[in-house]
């Protein structure tokens, strides 16, 4: 007879739920937040300000994580292009380079 409670004894990883969230729901938390870090420095917290350009490279760096991925996974300079409303040549001057 095993000692071990259930109801105290963490579940094994695989067998764990995990929530999804939704990919929109997920921009739209982000996007709330980075406004709000920019509301705060606009009332007068300038040492914020350093942090929320920080932000800026940090979602620049996170975009081209992503066109790099999507690349590898297959997708085309045209599709990438058209869901971010340029041309897939501008698409590719911007992110072509990369590895």
């Amino acid at each position: 007879m095993s000692t071990v409670k259930k109801s105290l004894t963490p579940v094994a990883p695989r067998q764990r739920r995990r929530e999804v969230v939704e990919n929109t729901e997920f921009a739209g938390f982000a996007r709330r937040i980075i406004r709000a870090h920019g509301r705060r420095v606009a009332t007068g917290d300038v040492e914020a300000l350093r942090d929320l350009t920080a932000l800026s490279a940090a979602i620049d760096q996170a975009i081209t994580d992503a066109v790099i991925g999507l690349r590898a996974f297959g997708y085309s300079w045209a599709e990438i292009g058209s869901r971010l409303g340029i041309s897939r040549q501008a698409a590719q001057q911007r992110w072509g380079d990369r590895p």
